[in-house]
């Protein structure tokens, strides 16, 4: 398969306006970002909105293209980027422009859907784990994933989904697994095409997530595993975690 990863970046973001290019160990997120995205793709392109952004991945030796400030999601953005570059491609992948600690191996588990050819759409889940807390599990901002038998979502939710009936709640975490969504996804370009027109479904309102649209519509989403946590940004205060994230996993320190 011939794959593209976009990576939408806006600079006008209301809790942290300029995150991506925030400096983190000394380079801009998005940088950080193109990077981890670039040890697994071979073509990385940052769609944005913004000239500061396009000159500082420019400047880096990055590829990026200006794309209309308008866009309701990162999705619409990665497609009107897809759109201008003018170049056929099996498969998009959409990767946030904060998630500057995605490794190569998630990524790999998001494309392996594509193995089935039923796959539309595919993203990536990480089982929540009973030392996060039932906090972790009930926070409305990090959305939760039911998983059919082949591993395809069968719908997302920011309420705890399943509920577990006659158990109590302090050990619903050590009773089943859920699954935490990490919002990543890749596309085939067609599908990416069509859910892009599709107009905002009753689901996707009432939760405010437009992966509901899709299943609402009828789009197959694969969804691959991982054990490995990740760490977005969308605050200052997230920054400051993710620095220290970062001095402590030398991995990424080495490759950065």
């Amino acid at each position: 398969m011939k794959i593209i990863a976009i990576i939408p970046a806006r600079y006008a973001s209301t809790r942290f306006p300029g995150k991506p290019l925030a400096l983190l160990g000394g380079k801009p997120v998005i940088r950080r970002v193109c990077e981890q995205v670039g040890r697994a793709v071979g073509r990385t392109v940052v769609a944005t909105d913004d000239e500061r952004i396009l000159t500082a991945v420019r400047d880096f030796g990055g590829e990026a293209v200006m794309t209309s400030p308008d866009h309701r999601s990162g999705t619409d953005r990665c497609y009107e980027a897809y759109h201008k570059l003018g170049e056929p491609y099996d498969i998009v992948l959409n990767v946030q422009g904060d998630e500057p600690f995605i490794r190569p191996e998630q990524i790999d588990a998001i494309l392996r859907c594509f193995d089935d050819p039923d796959t539309d759409i595919a993203t990536l889940v990480k089982p929540f784990r009973p030392e996060d807390g039932l906090g972790a599990l009930e926070n409305p901002n990090s959305p939760k994933v039911v998983l059919d038998s082949r591993a395809r979502a069968l719908y997302f939710s920011r309420s705890v989904i399943p509920y577990l009936r006659g158990v109590e709640r302090e050990r619903w975490l050590a009773s089943h697994t859920f699954y935490k969504h990490i919002g990543m996804y890749a596309f085939r370009t067609e599908a990416l095409r069509e859910v892009t027109a599709l107009a905002p479904s009753a689901l996707e309102r009432a939760e405010s997530l437009e992966q509901l649209r899709w299943i609402e519509n009828g789009y197959r989403i694969g969804v691959g595993i991982t054990g490995q946590e990740t760490v977005g940004i969308d605050t200052p205060e997230d920054l400051a975690r993710a620095e220290a994230f970062l001095k402590t996993h030398p991995d990424f320190s080495d490759k950065a």
